[in-house]
């Protein structure tokens, strides 16, 4: 008699062992995957750490992400290279953890020369050429940090190049060109190209996907940002005396907006001048049928200038983010 109590007594706690481990599997199994949202980044250039603009994952419920790479890591060059992000949710009770992958493009280095704010997170974009541009937030505006130097509209069609002095003057139609006819690769990755006006406003679109020529009003929201246009130029323009002439007044560059001075094409005899001492951008805003309005910056001030002049003379071009 004591042996079959024993008995039932040791079946009734392996019953009661088989309901509990049965309940936490059941427990677990009622557990929901959370939602991980993480988009391929876009491409950087060697040398630009990884950060929020590339780490940027977040899930459908509260928790924590760990990254590897992490934050401040330097990738080398080359493509489809892993992000991960491992995901811990605050309730584990009721959500298991998860896990994404995705991948990211690094770039050699680019040729330009310009001298880029070193405190501040620039991010990129890809023109329909292949160029790409470092681009940085200024305010709530995404401005291009480099000058324009595609050769392509964005529906394909090319932009006509003009070398000759005679065959500028008096252009009604979109044309670009290099300062001086330079073909050096350096140089027109750290200057950009000149564009006629026509060019700007060509209906095939000059900007990048997803971006346009600023217009008159945007740049007057970006210096307002950054002060007046008395004192502003200078938290635009590139520091030091590489690519500025002395005195290069005011320069900063707190902006991350990187100027350079380019110089300009003039309307009347096609001659390139002010390279160094100048830099000159337009917008997409006419004035009137003969003249549009653009802004310049000068070496030996610190403030920007809002001008407009003949759509024929050969300038700059800075793209802002839709």
């Amino acid at each position: 008699m004591g042996k079959l109590k024993l008995f039932s007594a040791n079946l009734l706690l392996i019953v009661l062992l088989a309901s509990v481990l049965n309940g936490c599997q059941k427990d677990e199994s009622t557990k929901t995957d959370p939602i991980i949202n993480w988009e391929n980044p876009a491409d950087i250039y060697f040398g630009i750490l990884l950060d929020t603009l590339q780490l940027n994952a977040t899930a459908d419920v509260a928790g924590t992400f760990v990254y590897t790479p992490a934050s401040g890591i330097k990738l080398n060059v080359g493509d489809d290279q892993e992000l991960k992000v491992d995901f811990s949710p605050t309730d584990a009770t009721l959500y298991n953890s998860a896990s994404k992958t995705v991948s990211i493009n690094v770039l050699p280095a680019s040729l330009s020369t310009a001298i880029f704010n070193p405190d501040l997170v620039y991010g990129s974009v890809t023109d329909i050429d292949g160029n790409i541009y470092k681009t940085i937030t200024i305010g709530t505006q995404t401005w291009m940090a480099e000058n324009l130097r595609t050769t392509t509209y964005r529906n394909g069609d090319a932009i006509p190049e003009v070398t000759g002095n005679t065959a500028w003057i008096g252009l009604n139609s979109d044309a670009y060109c290099n300062y001086d006819n330079n073909s050096d690769e350096t140089a027109i990755a750290t200057n950009g190209r000149l564009y006629n006006w026509f060019a700007v406003t060509d209906s095939r679109i000059l900007a990048p996907a997803g971006w346009h020529i600023a217009t008159d009003a945007e740049w007057s929201t970006m210096t307002s940002y950054l002060g007046t246009e008395n004192n502003a130029g200078g938290k635009l323009k590139e520091t030091g005396n590489t690519h500025w002439n002395s005195p290069n007044n005011g320069a900063t560059n707190a902006s991350g907006f990187t100027a350079l001075p380019c110089g300009r094409r003039e309307y009347n005899t096609g001659l390139f001048i002010n390279d160094g001492y100048d830099g000159f951008w337009w917008t997409s805003s006419a004035y009137n049928p003969d003249y549009s309005w653009y802004r310049y910056l000068h070496y030996d001030i610190s403030a920007i200038y809002r001008a407009n002049f003949h759509k024929q003379y050969g300038f700059s071009v800075r793209c802002v983010k839709d």
